[in-house]
């Protein structure tokens, strides 16, 4: 079997799939980065506070993604045989979901917004700025949850584009009124991070409208209307549950992971937890397009799995473990390249300043492990079927490798630096890990309601 397919129509749907959704993942990224360098200007307190209250973004997005990536999994394989009846009550069931949860996290941060971030931290700079951001953005968090589903149903069906240009749209939309209420310009105060939220909640209150309207009145393929959403199938909600509860499941426990990330890292000082602000954001900046095409990949597996073309998928996995190793290689010395330009951006501590170089250095190397093991787990194993096993790895990872080597790093007294590469080690393991389980072909399985589940992948 050669190791990159001859299949023309692979690759050109994988970039017509990829630059779409990378674009869009870059732009929202760009958005939260808007609030993170302008942020940046105000010192370390500020870049802290912002970093730990968008630790509750972060912990709501995977939720959300847990629920993306079983509507995803699920319609793609209904697309492959265009069913878009079972698609438009998974996306209902999705829904419904993102809205319950939406809605909790989005009450508690705004009642209880200090308590929230003292758990993370004690430094009380840090603290206050961080409640006075969280109290405000918590308001889109509802709005995000919606409008992240009815994007995600559109990309189930292979229509990339309409979320890249919601994306466009709401990122114009927030840097403007970043620059103008951070800062205090066209006769407005200057709001500091209070401003940089309120630009965030106006940007997602329109992101949300706007994906709404697309999905309800303009869509042709999958034509979701609001009577969709007062069906429900019991049966489709069992296979929802059943497949998109690992899923969900995989997601909580990265958040974990990621929340326990800067409870560890929040012990030190605020330049300590500046540096993990600017390496993250570095590192999210790198990886963003890796993202976009694990996505893409993730949707051609499901069709194809869906359509049980298993020997064409064995090719394809060949292929995609090549394209992810190399841009990985990629990744890691773009990190390196852009590591002091990126740091200049801040008006960070010199304290902060040299931790951000440490902790560059230590995810130039796990981006490569990134790039590899997570978008195949992703992108061929979980969206070929084999969704718990995700979730197991994650789960054995973050509580018997991930936390405890950190906790034992910090215990015994290791530079910061060592702490923090504790916390990343498990890129680089996994991949050891995704390379046995990729090429046993195990893990395609078709999951719609007709289909048959082939634990050996054969036909």
């Amino acid at each position: 079997m050669a190791i990159f397919t001859r299949d023309r129509s692979f690759y050109k749907t994988l970039i017509a799939l990829a630059i779409p959704i990378s674009l869009q993942n870059l732009i929202t990224f760009a958005i939260g980065f808007a609030d993170n360098l302008m942020i940046g200007r105000l010192g370390d307190d500020a870049i802290s506070g912002v970093y730990v209250g968008n630790q509750i973004q972060a912990l709501i997005q995977m939720f959300i993604a847990g629920i993306e990536g079983a509507i995803l999994i699920l319609s793609a394989q209904y697309w492959g045989k265009k069913d878009t009846g079972s698609i438009r009550k998974v996306v209902s069931i999705g829904v419904r979901f993102a809205f319950c949860i939406g809605l909790a996290v989005t009450l508690g941060a705004v009642l209880f917004p200090t308590e929230i971030i003292g758990l993370f931290t004690k430094e009380q700079g840090v603290v206050a700025e961080g409640a006075a951001y969280l109290q405000i953005v918590g308001v889109t968090y509802l709005f995000f949850s919606i409008s992240q589903v009815m994007i995600a149903s559109m990309r189930s069906v292979e229509t990339a584009k309409i979320g890249l240009y919601i994306s466009v749209m709401a990122l114009f939309v927030n840097v403007s009124l970043n620059y103008v209420l951070i800062f205090g310009k066209l006769g407005f105060p200057a709001l500091g991070v209070r401003g940089a939220a309120i630009a965030t909640v106006i940007s997602r209150v329109l992101e949300t409208t706007v994906s709404v309207v697309y999905v309800f009145a303009v869509d042709r393929k999958l034509r979701f209307g609001f009577r969709d959403l007062l069906r429900t199938d019991s049966q489709l909600l069992r296979d929802f549950l059943r497949y998109g509860l690992p899923v969900i499941g995989g997601q909580v426990v990265w958040a974990f992971n990621n929340l326990m990330n800067t409870k560890i890292m929040g012990s030190y000082t605020a330049g300590v937890l500046a540096a993990v602000s600017i390496t993250g954001m570095l590192h999210n900046l790198i990886y963003v397009w890796m993202n976009g095409l694990s996505s893409a990949v993730g949707i051609i597996t499901g069709k194809t799995v869906g359509a049980g073309k298993y020997e064409t998928m064995k090719e394809y996995s060949k292929t995609v473990q090549m394209i992810f190793l190399g841009v990985g290689l990629l990744s890691g010395g773009l990190v390196l390249l852009f590591r002091e330009g990126f740091i200049s951006l801040y008006n960070a501590t010199p304290e902060a300043m040299a931790y951000s170089r440490q902790f560059i250095n230590v995810i130039s190397v796990t981006i490569i492990g990134t790039c590899y093991q997570a978008a195949c787990l992703f992108g061929l194993v979980k969206s070929g079927g084999d969704i718990s096993f995700v979730f197991k790895n994650d789960t054995i990872f973050v509580f018997l490798v991930v936390i405890p080597s950190a906790l034992v790093c910090q215990w015994l007294g290791a530079p910061v630096w060592v702490v923090f590469a504790a916390l990343k080690c498990d890129q680089i393991l996994k991949c050891f890990v995704a390379v046995v389980k990729i090429n046993r072909y195990n893990w395609m399985k078709n999951l719609t309601r007709d289909g048959e589940a082939r634990p050996d992948g054969q036909t």
